[in-house]
């Protein structure tokens, strides 16, 4: 394979694809919303429960001390694959929802002022959005768009000289889009806004598990990723973040394990990462999410995403000569593999029902872009998405299944 592995082979290794639905082998094509995950994952998860499973930080018995090993063991590997200089600079999160909304709270409410702007994109998911509305509603900042351009998808980054100005604080964008499938050009923009002044924050959700991503050379000052996304658990993740940054910003939560000293009427807190980590962590969840890279690690990331370009340039010339419609960019160096589209007179839903019948699974909606629909006019879109396991098969499956539904709504 150009790719340099056998999706194959590599299917092989997840038991969910080996379900038969309505008495068809399941082909799973919604991996924008959920990744499958492999038996290396779910055997971690299972060895720490059976094996390891006590709280971490906390106890100095053998059960603890392995548990707290194995909790930091999986920040060190997360650290290494995103680039970090420092695991100070991984704090765990449920995913990249609550990295952005920590930021949002820590960061923004603490430093952004009334006449303040935050720059966004009209690509972002509500994820990146209404953290940031919130936020300017409590700061009395104001948020600006950078523009997608209708005809190709594409972010009209000619836009910034205008948008950027010395009063702009924080940029916030989508490092891959969930929708469209735009790859903006993350380190123009970080350059950009560093040049007045401005941190920029990225939405990792879909760029990191697609992507080999390096902190230090991506420009970003913050980066949120989800482990389910990219074959670990859900409620997995993170924040990277510049660890002078998180010095300077108060906890986004209080309870155990984030102070270092409590007294009746005030507190310290504990050193980085943990003053940002509450409570009871995710443990099992953030050790599987380790299992996870280093199964894409085996894969490597550059043939992650040379599998992704060449299967979704398949999809898009097979679902282009059944009569769909691509919805974003077509240029496969400038997108990633979620791949939304439209299908004659046939609504999303429908169509993700018949093909859902014919055993494959595909999201409609509005795929948490509303303001994007909207300015595409567009109430909904069906989208494909596709990640290691998949193959060419599945796309003539997908393509097939849609012939299925033409024919039921002609």
């Amino acid at each position: 394979m150009s790719s340099g592995f056998d999706p194959h082979v590599v299917r092989k290794d997840f038991p969910i694809l080996e379900r038969v639905i309505d008495g068809k082998p399941l082909v799973y094509l919604d991996n924008a919303a959920t990744t499958q995950k492999p038996r290396q994952v779910i055997e971690a998860i299972t060895d720490y429960y059976e094996h390891h499973n006590a709280n971490v930080h906390r106890g100095i018995h053998v059960l603890a001390e392995e548990a707290t090993a194995a909790f930091e063991g999986a920040r060190q590997t997360i650290a290494g694959f995103l680039g970090a200089t420092s695991t100070r600079e991984i704090v765990y999160t449920r995913g990249t929802t609550e990295a952005i909304n920590l930021v949002a709270y820590a960061w923004g409410r603490a430093f952004l002022k009334e006449g303040d702007e935050i720059v966004l994109t009209q690509l972002e998911h509500h994820s990146n959005l209404i953290p940031w509305q919130l936020c300017a509603q409590a700061t009395g900042a104001e948020l600006r768009y950078i523009p997608v351009r209708q005809d190709d998808g594409l972010l009209d980054v000619g836009a910034l000289d205008e948008l950027l100005t010395d009063r702009t604080k924080l940029v916030a964008v989508s490092g891959m889009s969930n929708t469209l499938g735009t790859i903006p050009p993350v380190s123009r923009i970080a350059e950009a806004a560093h040049a007045v002044g401005a941190l920029v924050l990225v939405d990792g959700a879909q760029l990191v598990p697609h992507a080999p991503v390096d902190v230090s050379s991506l420009g970003a000052d913050f980066l949120a990723f989800s482990g389910h996304k990219m074959l670990g658990p859900t409620a997995s993740g993170g924040l990277w973040a510049r660890a002078e940054l998180l010095e300077a910003m108060p906890p986004f939560m209080g309870g155990g394990e984030m102070i270092r000293d409590v007294q009746w009427d005030s507190a310290t807190w504990n050193e980085l990462p943990w003053k940002f980590e509450a409570g009871t962590m995710n443990i099992a969840q953030e050790i599987g999410l380790a299992a996870a890279i280093d199964y894409l690690q085996a894969l490597g990331m550059d043939a992650v995403r040379a599998h992704e370009r060449e299967l979704t340039g398949y999809a898009i010339e097979r679902l282009t000569e059944v009569g769909a419609s691509i919805v974003g960019p077509t240029d496969l160096d400038l997108r990633g593999g979620a791949v939304s589209f439209t299908f004659g007179e046939v609504h999303p839903h429908d169509l993700s029902a018949v093909v859902d019948a014919e055993g494959v699974a595909i999201r409609a909606g509005h795929h948490c872009t509303q303001p994007l629909h909207r300015l595409l006019g567009l109430a909904a879109t069906a989208r494909a998405s596709f990640y290691v396991y998949n193959t060419r098969e599945d796309v003539d499956v997908l393509v097939d299944a849609l012939g299925t539904a033409e024919g039921m709504f002609a």
